[in-house]
């Protein structure tokens, strides 16, 4: 009865007769996973599904090689038939790709302890250490900000308030003065801002005519050395190139002191 049950619900997921037939042997079971509630965005959910077929149904197909099972994905379940162990690992692998991990990563472990089991001597032995460890990368696509503002300690109380003109004066006292004492002050400061830029230009003018340092007279040999080395040598349509660049950068020094 429980396995005429299995072909009905079987067949009802649109599962082929010939294969459902197989649910009667006593060494073939059946396990109907439902994925649809698991994810709740449907784009998500559609992706994920897609990542368990995987190109051409080839991630399908690994897993169907590696379990022994049958595997067929339907709308929102997983039907899969084939013995008890080869079950448990589908459902392994189908939850855990709902839940953002990757089918292939458990392929590879699967594919490595097929590899083991062949071997007689590990069969007593721990697997773990041959077994990949696979680390969670959770990259963030949080773009950092530009100016990263530094908090301040909270306080109870508010900032100070800025300070207006009139308490500014309050404090120096010239809001005590007469207004033609105050006359007088603003007069007096621009008299002595008048006699500052003074002092300025004279300085600037007395500084043209200052003569040049003896390095500079070095500069210009150095110059002069150039242009004759190129007259001395053979190439004469070098020469003169070379000749016309020397005599500029040494108009451009000259125009920069």
């Amino acid at each position: 009865i429980i396995k005429a049950r299995d072909l009905i619900k079987l067949l009802s997921r649109s599962i082929p007769v010939q294969q459902a037939i197989k649910i009667l042997q006593d060494d073939v079971n059946c396990d109907i996973i439902k994925i649809g509630g698991m994810v709740r965005n449907k784009e998500r959910f559609v992706k994920r599904r897609q990542r368990l077929l995987g190109p051409d149904g080839s991630t399908l197909k690994a897993l169907e090689l590696l379990t022994e099972c049958y595997i067929l994905v339907q709308g929102n379940t997983v039907s899969a038939m084939g013995s008890y162990k080869g079950l448990k690992q589908v459902r392994k692998v189908v939850v855990d790709c709902m839940n953002n991990i990757h089918p292939v990563y458990h392929i590879k472990t699967l594919m490595i302890k097929k590899e083991l089991a062949k071997d007689p001597n590990l069969s007593e032995e721990d697997w773990n250490r041959f077994l990949p460890k696979f680390t969670k990368k959770n990259l963030s696509k949080r773009k950092k900000p530009k100016n990263i503002t530094i908090k301040t300690p909270y306080t109870p109380f508010p900032p100070a308030p800025t300070l207006s003109k009139v308490d500014i004066q309050l404090d120096s006292g010239e809001y005590f003065l007469n207004e033609r004492l105050k006359k007088n002050k603003l007069k007096n400061d621009k008299i002595e801002k008048r006699k500052l830029m003074k002092v300025e230009k004279i300085n600037k003018y007395n500084d043209s005519f200052i003569p040049p340092n003896e390095d500079d007279d070095v500069m210009d040999d150095s110059y002069d050395d150039k242009i004759d080395e190129i007259e001395n040598s053979d190439n004469k349509k070098k020469n003169k190139k070379k000749r016309v660049r020397i005599e500029e950068n040494k108009n451009v020094n000259l125009k920069k002191k």
